[in-house]
């Protein structure tokens, strides 16, 4: 068995989507798995240097997890010829220069999303990689999800026949951070750290709604900040300027409408945090993160409303599980090891960043069209 290191520049794994996400229930949990098996006889075996800017956090994390290399110095990290790829999970205002310098250093690109604060730095960004010759990649986590697994092998095998309509409910409730700590970081609701909801989540939407039934052609979007008042990891009030909830009706290439609400100021009444209804002519499925529940067109009741009567039906009972087509795993475990595939074995890869830019560009446009109160156009970037 041959075994070929790659050396991954990790970028932003002292937060907590980079560590958890990222470093340890990916690219540790492939080291765990004896590394990417290539099936030639040649293991692939990701080693991570981390970098970021508090050294202190870094030697921790090397500690605690038995990382020899980190690093606080991003350009010397860079110029070591070692390195093969660069990982980037900052927050959002520092990732386009970033991505930049690692791009100008010939390094492979892999990094989370938005991949930049507007389409059109996120469309350069794509350009240059493209004109570097290095291979490049944003996360879609969301297409690796047991549930939406499900949901996009039932549309390919034909069974919601026409697609008609999808309903998105995806969120929950953020605490304030006074009485409360707040789940997630502050710079989250603050419009000039590049925070928003929109932000945050529209790029996942538009990967989505892609795979499962077509390209956004319009969007018209509402956003809104429901608490303007907020408390930062000190404890100290700030207003909180960025978009909390966002409110959108997209139409789909091919006709079918999509309606989703993305919200940090919602408390759950639903399975998952995450809930998207797909209904067509020939049937309909319901997923979140790891469940699919499904109803043929020749299983579909009857219903009546009767507003005066009791309903005497249990809806969710008339609808059967989706089975697993395999073992569940993390869903950016599953991604990094297609990526790495990719690097190492020039393996396709569509989820690169040109989609990246489209997702922001989407975000994009639902701002624009929040602030202008309009529906507007989504048209496919010009590569």
């Amino acid at each position: 068995m041959t075994v070929r290191n790659i050396r991954v520049a990790m970028n932003g794994v002292t937060g907590r989507m980079g560590h958890r996400q990222h470093l340890v229930r990916s690219v540790l949990a492939l080291r765990e798995q004896g590394g990417i098996d290539t099936g030639d006889g040649t293991t692939l075996w990701p080693e991570p240097v981390l970098v970021g800017r508090d050294g202190r956090k870094l030697a921790g994390l090397a500690a605690r997890h038995g990382i020899e290399r980190w690093s606080t110095d991003l350009d010397a990290v860079l110029a070591d010829p070692a390195v093969e790829v660069y990982f980037d999970a900052q927050v959002t205002a520092a990732r386009e220069s970033a991505v930049r310098r690692a791009i100008a250093a010939g390094k492979h690109v892999y990094c989370e999303k938005p991949t930049a604060g507007g389409h059109a730095g996120a469309l350069a960004l794509a350009r240059l990689a493209r004109e570097a010759g290095v291979r490049h990649g944003v996360v879609q986590d969301k297409l690796f999800l047991p549930g939406l697994r499900k949901l996009k092998r039932l549309a390919d095998d034909g069974f919601f026949g026409r697609v008609l309509s999808l309903r998105g409910e995806f969120g929950y409730w953020v605490f304030e951070g006074d009485r409360q700590p707040a789940q997630r970081p502050s710079w989250n609701y603050r419009a000039q750290d590049g925070g928003g909801i929109a932000a945050d989540m529209f790029p996942h939407w538009e990967y989505v709604l892609r795979e499962l039934a077509g390209p956004v052609r319009s969007v018209q979007a509402h956003l809104a900040t429901h608490i303007p008042r907020r408390w930062d990891e000190r404890g100290t009030a700030y207003e909180a300027t960025a978009d909390d909830a966002a409110y959108a009706v997209f139409e789909l290439e091919g006709g079918a409408v999509a309606q989703f609400n993305s919200s940090w100021t919602v408390r759950v009444h639903r399975d998952e945090l995450l809930e998207l209804q797909v209904d067509g002519t020939e049937g309909s499925a319901v997923a979140g993160l790891r469940h699919c529940r499904a109803q043929h067109r020749s299983a579909t009741p009857r219903p009546v409303w009767d507003p005066d009567l009791p309903a005497g039906e249990d809806f969710r009972a008339q609808w059967r599980e989706v089975p697993d087509d395999g073992e569940p795993t993390s869903a950016f475990k599953a991604q990094w090891e297609l990526f790495l595939r990719h690097v190492a074995l020039g393996e396709p890869w569509r989820f690169d960043l040109f989609a990246g830019a489209r997702g922001v560009q989407l975000a994009e446009l639902a701002r624009r069209s929040a602030a202008e109160g309009r529906r507007l156009a989504v048209p496919e970037p010009a590569p």
